[in-house]
């Protein structure tokens, strides 16, 4: 991926055609306002990698026998510690 470009929330909006070329060819545009980072447009491919959420199924069952054998005693005595 190419470096980010950095522009200003006022300027942004006029730009908006030429910033979506550029993400297309893969380059990242940061959105500022007063100089703090406030948004990113980035390439789909990106954006795409960042939400997909991961399945849970890897971890179902992990803690099977995490509280010992009755937990409802295990959690009992950690309250009275």
């Amino acid at each position: 991926m190419l470096p980010a470009l950095h522009k200003g929330a006022d300027e942004a909006p006029n730009q908006l055609a030429d910033l979506l070329e550029r993400a297309e060819r893969g380059q990242p545009t940061i959105i500022t306002r007063h100089g703090r980072a406030v948004a990113a447009l980035v390439p789909i491919e990106a954006y795409d990698s960042v939400t997909r959420q991961l399945s849970l199924l890897p971890v179902a069952g992990s803690g099977a026998g995490m509280w010992g054998e009755d937990s409802t005693a295990t959690i009992r005595k950690l309250r009275d510690e």
